[in-house]
């Protein structure tokens, strides 16, 4: 071989090192760990819903998003969504799950929702939870209606806060 041929083997297989070496370390590529590229992340509420309450009704959500605004509606979740015929009132579960290391306090408003045009909604205001805890509430909110509330087929946390 003469030492042309040599020398771009050589220039060669440094050529191939460099790439897969790279590649390996998190640099260039088209991996993930790349400092030139760009990362986005986002979180949606939780949610809760239950088919088939002892009413009929059902469903439940939690409006959510990113940023800390939202972090209170991701805390919480809907476990029922019903009408009591025994207290003519529109009841709901909810469980907040605090996962932080500080204790708050939550208001949370919501909405029952369904084919009725108006919509009612239950408020409820420094619900203490502990840092790393559960705690589940009943929100309720007077039936006003003539009906059986079947009109109210779901539920939704409008707002939340904790402080």
């Amino acid at each position: 071989m003469n030492k042309r041929h040599i020398r771009a083997l050589a220039v060669f297989g440094i050529a191939v090192v460099a790439l897969t070496g790279a590649r390996g370390s998190g640099g260039g590529g088209c991996d993930n760990n790349s400092s030139s590229g760009s990362s986005s992340s986002s979180s949606s509420g939780g949610s809760g819903s239950h088919d088939n309450d002892d009413n009929g009704t059902s469903g439940g959500s939690v409006s959510g998003g990113s940023g800390s605004a939202n972090e209170a509606l991701r805390d919480i979740t809907i476990d029922k969504c019903a009408y009591d015929a025994a207290t003519k009132n529109l009841t709901a579960r909810i469980t907040i799950k605090n996962d932080g290391v500080l204790d708050y306090d939550y208001d949370v408003t919501l909405k029952f929702k369904g084919t009725s045009a108006v919509s009612a909604t239950a408020t409820t205001n420094d619900i203490a939870v502990a840092a790393d805890a559960s705690k589940s509430v009943d929100m309720t909110t007077p039936y006003t209606g003539t009906g059986d509330g079947s009109e109210y087929t779901k539920c939704e946390v409008t707002r939340a806060s904790r402080s």
